[in-house]
């Protein structure tokens, strides 16, 4: 009922359906029997990134001259909203780390080190992770502290990063740094390596994506070679501006189709769950739920594709970005919610896919920029 098909979208052709497919089969074998098991276990099997790569999922959109495969804004919805099919954004974050952290190695590292490390990457041997936010800062990328200096041809890097997905797998971070003054001028990226001498992790405990290892990042004197320098000094800040817009969009698709994934399972439930004599899902109360749930999927999904389409004409709508971000993510929340209002107390069972959604929502409106970043960026964008 809420599928986007072929015949209904102009945006999907036979090869993003075919695609669609391969994923769907994926994440039906591969993810969906054990996520809840994955869940409670905090971590899922490190398998599971050569599998994805199998079926070219980690190479989406990267240089087919390391291993990627071409693909468009539509083929990137496909991807994520297919992963989020199982309902866990755990293993779909960790899993995917790599779209956050290896677009800057892609885009502005040294030809020597894109081939050594991006097809690693891309063939699901080693991990990648991106680390910007600070304990001191959260969004405020402009005025990170971490530091690093220059000694000779190696960098020396002092400071620390939190909230970092797969921080505690990864074997390469894509890590922005402070190599000038004050102010965005002086950010700077760096690509360190896991086995890095001085650096130390702490593994964090959070309400959701318990299958997603997250961490601290502690830097302490670590010495780090110039060619690992991403882009030039003081070039980091625009990057990692850059990398943002993507990921907003990726997690615009992924927290629409969590929001689709609660509107199925809870219309599932209500036609199997009865009261008073009835299924649920014939009370008048319960079928205006779903409607309305129903609908603000629908409206997320025809935004988000709408903007996509733009992406792919050369626009750069970043007003329309943040909003769609912060459209999905409220789309997700008011979803995830009413599902588990209308499971009951099933709803609050760990084992079902709603319960662990509701879990995720917050994530998803903080990470990647939060819901009040989003609109001073947008009304930035707007002229106010």
């Amino acid at each position: 009922m809420l599928e986007r098909t072929k015949a209904q979208s102009p945006f999907y052709t036979a090869e993003h359906e075919a695609f669609r497919d391969v994923m769907r089969r994926f994440v039906s074998r591969e993810i969906e029997p054990y996520a809840h098991e994955w869940d409670e276990a905090g971590e899922f099997p490190r398998e599971l990134y050569r599998k994805a790569s199998e079926i070219g999922l980690l190479g989406l959109g990267f240089p087919e001259e390391y291993g990627g495969v071409p693909a468009d804004q539509f083929m990137k919805i496909v991807a994520s909203q297919e992963l989020a099919r199982a309902g866990a954004g755990g293993v779909s974050s960790s899993l995917m780390s790599h779209t956050i952290g290896s677009p800057p190695i892609a885009r502005a590292a040294r030809p020597e080190v894109k081939a050594r490390v991006l097809p690693q990457v891309l063939s699901g041997e080693k991990i990648s992770a991106l680390a910007i936010t600070e304990p001191s800062g959260g969004s405020d990328v402009a005025n990170l502290r971490t530091r690093a200096r220059r000694d000779g041809d190696h960098y020396v890097v002092s400071g620390e990063k939190t909230f970092i997905t797969s921080g505690i797998r990864a074997d390469y971070l894509t890590v922005a740094v402070r190599t000038g003054g004050e102010g965005p001028g002086g950010v700077s990226l760096l690509l360190i390596e896991g086995d890095t001498p001085g650096l130390s992790r702490t593994k964090l405990k959070k309400m959701g994506w318990w299958a997603s290892d997250t961490a601290t990042l502690h830097f302490d004197e670590c010495r780090v070679r110039c060619e690992n320098l991403i882009g030039e000094e003081g070039q980091g800040f625009k990057i990692i501006m850059h990398n943002f817009n993507s990921e907003r969009m990726g997690m615009a698709a992924s927290c629409t189709a969590y929001a689709r994934v609660c509107v199925e399972e809870a219309i599932a439930y209500a036609k199997e769950r009865k009261t008073f004599g009835k299924p649920i899902a014939q009370h008048q109360v319960i079928r205006h739920k779903l409607v309305d749930m129903a609908q603000k999927v629908a409206a997320s999904q025809a935004m988000l594709e709408m903007l996509a389409w733009r992406l792919g004409q050369g626009e750069s709508p970043v007003a329309e970005i943040c909003m769609m971000k912060n459209q999905a993510t409220q789309t997700m929340a008011f979803c995830a919610s009413e599902a588990v209002q209308i499971f009951g107390g099933a709803g609050f069972m760990r084992g079902v896919k709603v319960e662990r959604i509701y879990r995720e929502v917050k994530v998803n409106a903080i990470g990647g920029g939060t819901e009040e970043i989003m609109k001073d960026l947008a009304s930035r964008q707007m002229g106010l």
